[in-house]
């Protein structure tokens, strides 16, 4: 991807969380997730099917014994999913949380033998 096509995508999707290349923009996206997860949960976490995996994905990034590049991807999805800018806004009645789903069904499904250990 040369400069202009990561313009261009930039300008697509200005607000969507990107996956950090860099264990600082990796501790900055951690920071991120931390500071809104639980009021995100309390929101939505009766309201949506997928909360298990949300919790299970949140309890892998904050795992001390997992590396932050194995955990990049992680954060990606939960920091999308808590940001309130979306490509399917929340407020949206039925459809609002599809593309959240969409991202940590993807996330999950990837790292489904990484993750077992962290539904409980």
């Amino acid at each position: 991807m040369n400069e202009h096509d990561t313009t261009v995508s930039q300008q697509l999707t200005p607000d969507v969380p990107e996956i950090p290349k860099s264990e600082a923009e990796y501790s900055q996206k951690e920071d991120y997730v931390r500071s809104g997860f639980e009021e995100k949960m309390e929101k939505v976490g009766k309201k949506i099917r997928f909360a298990q995996d949300v919790i299970a994905l949140f309890r892998y990034m904050t795992d001390p014994e997992i590396k932050w590049y194995r955990k990049a991807v992680v954060v990606g999805a939960l920091a999308y999913f808590i940001s309130p800018i979306d490509a399917i806004p929340d407020l949206a009645p039925l459809v609002g949380y599809l593309d959240d789903f969409g991202v940590i069904a993807a996330v999950t499904a990837y790292m489904a033998h990484e993750l077992k250990p962290y539904y409980s």
